[in-house]
């Protein structure tokens, strides 16, 4: 395969189809730390709504590291996989500690800091250094599980050593930079899961060994998903006038820090009644129902605090929680 022609390729396509998105026009490598942070597990569009609150809230990385966790989470709010948000905020932290700011220039200072694994390390060292590291995020490996014929799951530990052998045969050491971010927009913008007519236009067509083989449409293969666990949960809305009750999640378990109402967790299906939300998360299916308490005076629960009920925006609130002021406020 000449990686030069199909370079030429990618750039020409890439010049003429790329998106104008805030993080790809600076090389501040804070921003581009950001940015790879809140596209984890995000689409590009609600993610750019997140970036720009967040850099003009904490423009420099020493601003971030002095907030508080709780501003973070509550600026987070609505991305969901909080555990990016508070290794965002400890990363600040770190990165202020050891003298780094604005950030740290060695891939291995970068791969070290909280939440940051090879592929944002990677990203980060060639969006902001142009250092020679490949990008990996999930577009690259289904472009170049089409372009080789690769029917290695990408998310095991062998798929995942020889997906980046490949990748990192095919970078391009003299342009890292252009050649992670064209490859990553062909993923995005032309190799898509959903193939349709993409394959008859695509400029690297004749490189492609899946589309040689027509097995294109099939790639890339995941692992088979774990199935999901179910959880019951009953939440209880204590309504005091204008106060409320919450709660904080300490225990290490999901939506640790954020805020809910008290809840109460059964340990298999209950019998009587339904749940009415489903809320479906990376491996577990929580089934919700709320219970309403007019009470004259707020019970005293350990954990809970009182609030208003104009408050509750303050809070950085679970999503599942969201959904149920949601529903209650539907009912209004």
């Amino acid at each position: 395969m000449g990686n030069s022609l199909i370079y030429s390729r990618l750039y020409g396509w890439y010049e003429i189809n790329r998106r104008i998105l805030p993080w790809r026009e600076t090389e501040d490598a804070y921003c581009i730390w950001l940015s790879e942070v809140i596209l984890q597990q995000t689409r590009v569009m609600q993610g750019m709504e997140y970036y720009l609150r967040f850099i003009a809230r904490w423009p420099k990385v020493e601003d971030l590291a002095s907030s508080d966790e709780a501003q973070v989470l509550r600026e987070w709010q609505g991305l969901g996989y909080y555990s990016r948000a508070r290794n965002l905020h400890k990363a600040a932290q770190m990165v202020v500690a050891k003298g780094w700011a604005p950030f740290p220039t060695r891939f291995e200072d970068i791969r070290s800091l909280p939440g940051i694994g090879d592929y944002t390390a990677g990203a980060i060292a060639s969006f902001a250094y142009n250092q020679p590291y490949p990008a990996i995020d999930g577009n690259v490996y289904r472009v170049i599980a089409r372009l080789l014929d690769i029917d290695e799951p990408f998310d095991s530990s062998a798929g995942k050593k020889l997906f980046h052998r490949h990748i990192d045969f095919l970078l391009d050491r003299d342009h890292p930079r252009l050649f992670n971010s064209a490859i990553m927009e062909f993923g995005a913008l032309q190799c898509t899961p959903q193939l349709g007519d993409a394959c008859t236009n695509c400029p690297l067509q004749e490189f492609c060994l899946g589309y040689a083989h027509h097995t294109a449409g099939l790639l890339p293969v995941r692992k088979p998903r774990p199935q999901l666990r179910d959880r019951w949960f009953t939440y209880h809305i204590y309504l005091c006038g204008d106060q409320t009750l919450i709660q904080r999640r300490e225990a290490k378990d999901i939506w640790y820090h954020l805020y809910e109402f008290p809840c109460e967790e059964q340990p298999d299906k209950p019998q009587d009644g339904t749940f009415p939300l489903t809320h479906i998360l990376s491996h577990q299916r929580i089934h919700a129902r709320y219970a309403i308490h007019k009470v004259s005076e707020l019970p005293a629960i350990e954990g809970a605090v009182a609030i208003s009920w104009a408050d509750l925006d303050k809070y950085a609130l679970s999503r599942l929680t969201l959904r149920v002021l949601d529903t209650l406020r539907g009912k209004e």
